[in-house]
């Protein structure tokens, strides 16, 4: 409670001293793309209006200089692949959520996760999808852009869409009918119609589950077709938005890649053929380790100490394929398996499967704002950008832990932390 008030008395505050410019003086600047010493930044309302070395910034008159000695000055961090309605499974299961929480409880959760994800430093966030609360996450969007309660920048999925019979919570007599935490829809009619209503129904960005656990063993195999993803892909672009795929199978993701959607959400399954068409056309993936990584201690494994399971072992390897292979990095860890607020953990195991700490950053930045199609407005600390601004202690080029000691968080010019 004591958080909350100081959170929304430094919103109040921000926001009745909007006119008032700041100078940002860090010792240190990544602009989204390299590390630049020695700069200042300006915000003038909630735009940045300066950025660049020391001696060729003028600060406005009036302006309240910050001094942020010691730190890293960066980009809003981006988060790729969120559910803002979900909390850990090891707190409550999957299907618990979807079946025992009611509407109102999963929405007072996800006003903490909002506020928890934008004091991290995440200061936009993609939610593929509600897991059975509707459009309840185009609602806290919408609370957020009004003002009602903080938090990150929202993409919404809304519903989601799955195959008949695929998806939803198991183990049920068949004469029940329970809620799937997403939307059947197939073929050609029925998926235009579901995705103009998702649409209809105000969604950013429409997401499909390509493949799912749904095999004769309960091993995961694809669930639509290629023409019917196409459909899909179509239909949303049609109206501006894009399309990503959940798929953790060779074959969901050849499927989803040649039918064109933005983003590959897991990508277990992978192969060298795989990841290079994905790289070809331009499709990006975005890994989720993190989510796996908490799964696996949930049930057991005592990270650090046991040796590591399969299941890691393989998605290390069509991680370091898909670098090799160039395909295009997304941040995202699958948060709401796991905490929210703890978004780092998916850049720290992204450094610890093999991608370099720049690379990281970067990928949580500009990389994030170019795929989510906002790096018109987010992603770089440049003039005319939305200031979208974090600072943490130390250099997170040394260590991308860095990014978990947040002194001060911005949003379009409104500071919710400071130092």
């Amino acid at each position: 409670m004591r958080i909350l008030c100081q959170v929304l008395a430094l919103a109040f505050w921000s926001v009745s001293a909007f006119a008032q410019p700041y100078v940002l003086r860090p010792d240190r600047v990544f602009d989204g793309e390299v590390m630049r010493d020695g700069w200042v930044v300006v915000v003038e309302g909630e735009r940045i209006a300066a950025a660049g070395p020391v001696g060729d910034v003028v600060a406005p008159d009036g302006a309240e200089e910050i001094d942020l000695a010691g730190m890293t000055l960066l980009p809003g961090l981006i988060e790729g692949h969120s559910h803002i309605l979900l909390h850990p499974y090891d707190e409550t299961s999957w299907n618990d959520q979807v079946l025992r929480e009611s509407r109102a409880e999963r929405v007072a959760r996800a006003v903490n996760h909002a506020r928890a994800t934008l004091l991290a430093g995440f200061t936009t966030m993609r939610d593929l999808g509600s897991e059975g609360a509707g459009y309840a996450d185009v609602g806290v969007r919408q609370a957020i852009e009004k003002g009602v309660i903080p938090g990150p920048r929202l993409l919404a999925a809304g519903r989601a869409i799955v195959a008949t019979g695929s998806y939803g919570p198991k183990g049920f007599a068949p004469e029940w009918d329970v809620p799937l935490g997403a939307e059947e829809a197939d073929g050609y009619d029925d998926l235009v119609r579901v995705v103009r209503d998702q649409i209809g129904h105000g969604v950013d960005v429409v997401k499909v589950y390509a493949d799912y656990r749904w095999g004769p063993h309960g091993e995961a195999r694809p669930t639509f077709s290629e023409d019917e993803l196409r459909v899909i892909v179509e239909t949303a672009r049609s109206s501006g938005r894009p399309t990503v795929a959940h798929a953790s199978t060779a074959e969901g993701m050849r499927r989803a890649a040649r039918a064109g959607v933005e983003t590959i959400e897991h990508g277990d399954g992978g192969t060298p053929e795989v990841f290079a068409l994905m790289a070809a056309a331009g499709v990006a993936l975005c890994p989720t380790l993190a989510a796996g990584d908490a799964i696996l201690q949930y049930g057991g494994w005592k990270k650090g100490v046991d040796p590591e399971p399969e299941r890691i072992r393989k998605k290390r390897a069509a991680f370091r394929m898909a670098l090799d292979a160039g395909v295009t990095m997304c941040a995202g860890g699958d948060v709401g398996v796991y905490p929210h607020g703890d978004n780092v953990r998916e850049l720290e195991l992204m450094v610890a499967y093999g991608m370099t700490p720049l690379a990281a950053l970067r990928s949580a930045t500009s990389v994030n704002a170019r795929l989510f199609h906002l790096d018109d407005r987010l992603g770089a600390v440049r003039p005319g950008l939305l200031a979208d601004l974090v600072a943490v202690a130390g250099d997170p080029l040394a260590s991308v832990s860095a990014l978990r000691d947040v002194r001060l968080v911005m949003k379009g010019g409104v500071l919710y932390r400071r130092p």
